[in-house]
């Protein structure tokens, strides 16, 4: 489940840059449906690609794993 919430700050840190998918797998040198899959939670991805999201969007890797953790928390409240 963590990819799921992973994906879900990742859209998160896209959407407050007002970002697209495209424009940002563009700036970080990701194939943009690969990108995708990751927001989408579909993706098992290695720790090279979280660093060059996190990069991407000029955060910490602890940082994107917080919020990761964060959604995490709300979904296991309900």
């Amino acid at each position: 489940m963590i990819q799921k919430y992973f994906g879900m700050a990742c859209r998160q840190q896209r959407e407050q840059k007002k970002l697209s998918q495209e424009k940002f797998a563009l700036m970080i040198g990701m194939d943009r449906t690969y990108y995708s899959s990751v927001e989408a939670g579909k993706r098992n991805i290695s720790i090279q690609n979280i660093k060059k999201i996190a990069d991407g969007f000029g955060i910490a890797i602890s940082e994107l794993l917080n919020e990761a953790e964060k959604f995490e928390a709300i979904a296991n409240k309900d």
